[in-house]
């Protein structure tokens, strides 16, 4: 049985060159709904926000809209960002056609997407977002969406059996393995890491366009699928660069080291197409969890503990849904 420790990563690394520079990347968060009350959006939002800001090379944005807003003055001018962060989930008619074809407009001439943890749920229907994922859960997809996609072999694999999509299950500590580690994202990265507790996504489908740049296995034992599941990804559309992690459940997840470095240099991948960030000392290994805490103690529960897992009971492959994801 492996041992798991836990090292504490308090401060911020200094900057590189890059970050001095004068130039920001521009980026926009757009937040305001998700399916449940499990995922706090307004919780996370301002974590985010400072993840990205305390690099200096990020001027940040936040959009929130609800799902009782006023739609009709919904039309982001997408251009002015080099980066969109969905920190969001919505069902398919939240979004006019028009919002969704200026979106589409802007990927294909060069955007940049990033989508955290729940925002691969969102618009099931809308086929160029899911084409930009690659993967998706919950909001019934079914094999219609396309394959539950694994990796095996060294490679991605298409598991055409049919069935509901997204199943995860208690918010466990859990390894991550590099499959990629040629992509800027991942260069420089350890083979394998371990990642603070959070949901771990599995039974994902969709058409699967994608690069797989780290997996991690779902294990039977925790209401898991067996496989190695996809868990960080890009993916192109048009000319524009897409970053899919599925992690990041709530605050004490994205407070985990490892999820702090790969956000930061995906959302500078996306704009760029290119990664300065260095990989900081403090970066988990194969057996070690880091946390930053100063990020960990913003969640509402942290005083509870750190790892709550007092949810509602997490769905099991080829069952009804259940409303938390």
């Amino acid at each position: 049985m492996k041992q798991w420790f836990l090292a504490l990563a308090v401060g911020v690394g200094s900057l590189t060159p890059a970050a001095m520079a004068a130039s920001k990347i521009h980026v926009l968060i757009l937040d305001g709904e998700s399916a449940a009350p499990y995922h706090n959006w307004a919780a996370e939002t301002p974590v985010l926000k400072q993840e990205l800001e305390e690099t200096g090379l990020f001027d940040v944005e936040v959009l929130t809209i609800q799902k009782d807003g006023d739609f009709s003055q919904f039309h982001p001018a997408w251009s002015k960002y080099q980066a969109v962060v969905l920190n969001y989930d919505a069902p398919d008619e939240r979004w006019s056609s028009d919002v969704k074809s200026s979106f589409e407009q802007y990927m294909k001439n060069g955007g940049g997407l990033v989508t955290i943890h729940a925002a691969d749920n969102a618009f099931p229907d809308w086929v160029a977002f899911n084409e930009m994922t690659g993967i998706g859960g919950w909001r019934g997809r079914t094999e219609k969406a396309g394959p539950h996609w694994v990796y095996k072999d060294g490679k991605l694999v298409a598991d055409d059996k049919p069935g509901r999509a997204g199943v995860h299950g208690l918010r466990l500590p859990f390894q991550l393995t590099v499959r990629d580690a040629n992509h800027p994202i991942t260069k420089g990265l350890p083979k394998q890491w371990m990642h603070q507790g959070d949901e771990m996504y599995a039974n994902m489908r969709g058409p699967g366009k994608m690069t797989v740049l780290a997996t991690a296995y779902s294990d039977p034992a925790n209401h898991g699928t067996g496989f190695d599941e996809p868990m960080l990804m890009v993916s192109q559309f048009g000319k524009g660069r897409i970053f899919h992690s599925t992690l990041g459940h709530d605050v004490m997840a994205i407070s985990s080291e490892d999820y702090v470095v790969t956000f930061q240099r995906g959302v500078e991948w996306v704009a760029t197409g290119k990664v300065t960030q260095p990989v900081p000392a403090s970066f988990p290994t194969a057996n070690t969890v880091s946390y930053r805490t100063d990020l960990a103690a913003k969640d509402p529960h942290y005083s509870k503990g750190l790892n709550p897992m007092d949810g509602p009971p997490p769905m099991r492959p080829g069952t009804q849904p259940t409303p938390q994801k």
